[in-house]
């Protein structure tokens, strides 16, 4: 498997929170809503992105960024400009004192703000549950990252604003498929710019030694695995790839495959109808009682429970 696929095929939007926000000058809304992961698109004027951690970055017409929970933050036309709005868990929406919202309200389908005619106009996408999106993904991603319209010029772009207003037979579902096809169109354009900071494992790749092991693991992690047998695979002793695979990927080749076996398991339980057994099969669990254990250690909860609060 293409590691960026494996990395990416993840992202399943479910009703997807989408809302295109229009706003007039001074403006702020504070974000509070422990989403795993939100895509704004600047599709009219700009904005500042202010991270309760971090340093604030401005977005331009065309520009897109992505916040990954749970942390806050902060959009609005000037850093210094204080929240009009709190948006909490759920997409409940209050003042900063905790009343009813009425300098934003409902202004048309799917349109949300101060008037639609603001100049300044995000389209916002939110993945509202994190078994939407693979842990793998999340863990690979800054809190913040942006993609200015100089290096991101997507097709979508235009098309998500269409549809956002749009009220059709499935548009929930056309909405959750545009979604997702965006935040995999803009990750694989982030990844490829040199100030992209992808996880070790991902870096690794690169080696030749390494990167042939981590292919081995990917592509069949229902093999019964032991680094002998991967290090004669990747034309090197066991203990040259057993050091050299602990220094540039952060922990030793079973504790990877262990990683990567739950995690597979982990979308499975949410994207198919398999029964646990089944699924330890899969992912190299030789019973449902083995990949229950090791899965409640990682996750810290069963495979079961993590199922129903995935749906």
């Amino acid at each position: 498997m293409d590691v960026l696929a494996g990395l990416l095929e993840g992202p399943r939007a479910r009703g997807a929170f989408m809302i295109r926000a229009c706003f007039e000058p001074p403006w702020a809304v504070r974000i509070e809503d422990r989403a795993p992961l939100s895509v704004m698109v600047m599709a009219r004027g700009e904005a500042w992105i202010v991270p309760d951690e971090g340093e604030a970055v401005r977005i331009g017409p065309g520009d897109l960024a992505i916040a990954r929970g749970p942390g806050a933050y902060t959009c609005g036309d000037d850093p210094a400009t204080a929240p009009h709005a709190v948006i909490h868990e759920g997409g409940r929406c209050a003042t900063p004192a905790g009343q009813e919202m009425k300098d934003y309200v409902d202004l048309d389908t799917r349109t949300w703000g101060a008037r639609t005619d603001g100049s300044a106009v995000m389209l916002v996408g939110t993945y509202q549950m994190r078994g939407e999106v693979s842990a793998r993904l999340l863990d690979a991603l800054p809190p913040l990252l942006t993609l200015g319209s100089d290096v991101w010029n997507c097709p979508l772009t235009p098309l998500l604003e269409e549809e956002m207003v749009r009220e059709e037979p499935g548009q929930e579902v056309v909405l959750d498929r545009l979604l997702d096809l965006l935040l995999i169109a803009a990750l694989r354009a982030w990844f490829a710019r040199p100030e992209a900071q992808p996880p070790a494992w991902y870096r690794a790749m690169g080696d030749p030694v390494v990167g042939r092991a981590l292919r081995l693991l990917q592509d069949d992690p229902a093999h019964p695995w032991t680094v002998t047998e991967l290090a004669a695979k990747a034309g090197v002793s066991r203990a040259a790839l057993a050091r050299r695979f602990s220094d540039l990927v952060g922990e030793p080749p079973m504790g990877y495959l262990t990683g990567w076996r739950l995690a597979l398991a982990a979308d499975l339980l949410r994207d198919s109808a398999l029964t646990v057994g089944a699924i330890a099969r899969k992912v190299g669990y030789g019973s449902a009682f083995a990949l229950s254990g090791a899965f409640k250690r990682v996750y810290g909860v069963s495979p079961q429970e993590h199922r129903t609060g995935a749906a």
